[in-house]
């Protein structure tokens, strides 16, 4: 999704790339990370409706979709989730989701936010803070920005 969100939203000069990349960072630190972005794209786009009722449509626009397709396929639930086909296909969905978000990670946010070896330290601390030391993602979120605040004044 982000990939195809920054193609629509970026090169027509409805959000910069800069302001995109650091919405998607900070929804990543709170549960519904989508919806989240969602909202936050309705709200700070530049064309209107934006503020309050655009966020408010963006996230009308998100949820729709999924929520009419689990009303439909709610009948049918119980005999999809026994048939062994079915489970097989969700699986092989499931390892493909993988590497989309790897792919994902690499075009655009590695490729415009890693551009030196102090953003790859930043970039790798907070990876160890949350994998290795179990560190609550809003307080990494918060420190990646204080830091990378800091390093913008040093570097530039």
């Amino acid at each position: 999704m982000l990939p195809l969100l920054q193609r629509e939203v970026v090169p027509p000069g409805w959000i910069s790339d800069a302001a995109f990349l650091s919405g998607y960072g900070a929804a990543q630190a709170v549960p519904g990370p989508l919806f989240t972005f969602a909202a936050y794209l309705g709200a700070a786009l530049g064309p209107a409706p934006n503020g309050v009722p655009g966020a408010a449509l963006a996230l009308a626009a998100i949820y729709l979709p999924s929520f009419l397709l689990v009303i439909g396929l709610l009948p049918f639930y119980g005999a999809l989730r026994g048939r062994q086909d079915v489970r097989s296909a969700l699986s092989g969905v499931n390892a493909a989701v993988v590497g989309i978000l790897l792919a994902a990670l690499y075009t655009p946010v590695w490729t415009s936010a890693i551009v030196n070896p102090a953003d790859f330290a930043v970039g790798l601390a907070a990876f160890l803070l949350l994998m290795v030391w179990r560190v609550r993602p809003w307080i990494i979120v918060i420190g990646g920005a204080i830091t990378g605040q800091a390093l913008s004044l040093f570097f530039t």
